[in-house]
Parts: C-alpha cells; structure tokens; sequence
C-alpha cells in the first residue's frame, strides 16, 4: 500500500526586485525630527552664541535624506496606485505619509534664507501635497469599521500639520498667511486634544501605542513658534506655557510611555522634542531660566533625535521596518 503524497510546503516570498518596491512610510518622521533639530539649531545659533554652521549642516544633510527617501517612497505608488490607499489605513503608514508632507515644508522653511523663490514654489507643492493626503485620509476613514475611525495623536499630524506651513510662511515674509493659520488651525488642534484627554482618562492606551502621545506636545510647539514669528508674542507664551505643562506631563509618564521598548514610533518623539527646544529658545531669547531650559533641551534634542532616527532608519534596507510598519508592496 502505497503512502499518500505529503503536500508541497507553501513557496517562500521573495520580494520583488526593484527600487522602492516597499519603501515604508514610517521612515519620514524621523526625518520630520531631525529637520526640526536643525531648525532649532538655527534658530539657537545667535542667541547662544554658536556657530550657525551646526544648524546649517543638519539641515542640508537631512535635505539630501528627505530627498532620497521621498524618491524611493514615491517609486512604489507609481508601480501601483493603491499602494498608497493601502499605507493610508495602517497608523504607521498613516503617520508617515502626513510626516512626508509636512517634511516638505519643512525643507521649504529651511530653504527659505537661501533661495527664497524654491522655498515659495516647495511651499505651495508641499500645502497641495498635504491637502490630498488629509482628503484621502477622510476616505479611507469613512470606509473604514468602527474601531479604524478612533482618533488618535496621528490626527494632529493630518489635520492641525498645515501649520507648519507657517513656519515657512514667516521665513518668507508671508506674515498674514502665519497668523491666520493659527487660528484656523487652533479649531482641529482643541477639538484632537479634547477628546485625547477623554479617551486617557475612560481607557487606557495599549503600550505598543503610547509613543504616540507625544505627538500632543507639537501643535502647542508649533503654534508658539508660527505665532512668535508672526509677531503675537502674547499669543507665542500662552502656547510656550501649554508646551511646558504638556512636556512635563510627558517627561512624569516617561517609563510608561517607553514601558514596551523600542519600536519604530519612537519616531513620533523626535520632532515634539526639537520643536519644544526652539519654541524656549525663541521665547525666552536665550535669556534667563528659561534660556538654560532651552539650551538643556536643545542639548537633550542633539544626543537623542539623531539615535532614534538612525535606530529607525537601519531598519529600512533590510526590510525589517516594512515588516514591522505593515508597509504597503507595490
């Protein structure tokens, strides 16, 4: 009698060669990070009497990085459109895709000294790119179950991140532009961080999850830096005192927000962290106790943004951070 066939084992994947094939979007918010840590750097430098030069290193190195990750990400959605839907419904993906935009602009702020006509025309390009990235994010929520609707941290880098276009509206003179998106954007900011503050208090987040709390500690950032450099200075230390409150709270919560260890969205820590640098440094003119807090802080930024990025960045040739970010393959 003879045995029976054993059935075949299922044939290994093996990816597709190709530049791109599954660049993961995750990779963008260490890179959002790191040019916020140049730009705290510049905006450092002649109040604490550094060399510009540090600020301006960061910042072009970080250009040429963003440049050749976006290539490589836009690489996938041009082999297969819904490539893009597909990262859009995933929260790393989700995360990413906003952070690539709004890194945009954060090359057209730092470009802006430079070639202020480039930085206008990235500018506009990156506000269209942001702008399609919020609508298709709205569909994939609408088509998506109950529990891919919940608001998350992530939201604030979807529809309170036109924001930073004021940074680089103030870079280009564009003053008008920067207050009044202050105050349109201060409507979506209030409403994600009311119902954050419920959800902590009703449930509380998975620990996997919890980095992403900090992304709370941005708009308050963002919205003292746009309004500093529009000229509500009043306005500017009301956000720089929300921005102390919500980063002490976060530094208190420090073991439970880092409990699950390291994980690709120790990413959303980098940018918070610069950005929070440069609003004391801005604020308090390099002067007085809070000049010492933003020359620790910018100290602090400088040893830890550049880790968790290159932590997060070694995993993408490998494939390792698709895997972990349930990136899209085209």
């Amino acid at each position: 009698m003879t045995q029976p066939r054993r059935p075949m084992p299922p044939p290994l994947h093996v990816p597709k060669p190709g530049f791109g094939r599954r660049t993961p979007p995750a990779i963008f918010a260490p890179i959002m990070g790191v040019f916020g840590l140049g730009l705290a750097w510049r905006a450092g430098a002649g109040l604490f009497g550094m060399s510009p030069a540090i600020g301006e290193v960061i910042l072009g190195a970080v250009s040429l990085l963003f440049v050749f990750a976006l290539l490589a990400y836009v690489a996938k959605p041009l082999r297969r459109a819904s490539a893009l839907v597909e990262d859009m419904r995933v929260l790393p993906g989700r995360a990413g895709l906003a952070a690539a935009s709004l890194s945009l602009m954060l090359l057209a702020a730092s470009l802006a000294p430079l070639v202020p006509r480039v930085a206008t025309v990235l500018a506009l390009c990156a506000f269209v790119v942001h702008l399609g990235l919020v609508a298709l994010l709205v569909h994939v929520l609408r088509t998506s179950p109950p529990e891919g609707r919940v608001v998350t941290p992530v939201f604030h880098l979807s529809f309170v991140g036109f924001i930073i276009g004021g940074v680089a509206a103030n870079a280009l003179g564009h003053h008008d532009i920067a207050r009044a998106l202050v105050w349109v954007m201060l409507v979506p900011a209030a409403i994600i961080w009311g119902i954050s503050l419920r959800q902590i208090v009703t449930r509380i987040p998975p620990a996997p999850l919890r980095p992403l709390l900090a992304i709370h500690l941005a708009p308050a950032c963002l919205f003292a830096i746009v309004a500093h450099g529009a000229g509500l200075h009043g306005v500017a230390q009301g956000f720089a005192v929300l921005a102390i409150v919500i980063f002490a709270a976060l530094m208190a919560s420090l073991r439970w927000l880092t409990v699950a260890g390291f994980s690709p969205l120790w990413g959303a820590f980098t940018f918070p962290l610069a950005a929070f640098a440069t609003v004391l440094t801005l604020v308090s003119g390099g002067t007085g106790v809070m000049g010492l807090g933003a020359g620790v802080i910018l100290a602090l930024a400088t040893c830890v943004v550049p880790v968790i990025a290159y932590r997060v960045l070694k995993m993408w040739p490998g494939g390792s951070l698709a895997a972990k970010t349930n990136a899209a393959e085209a």
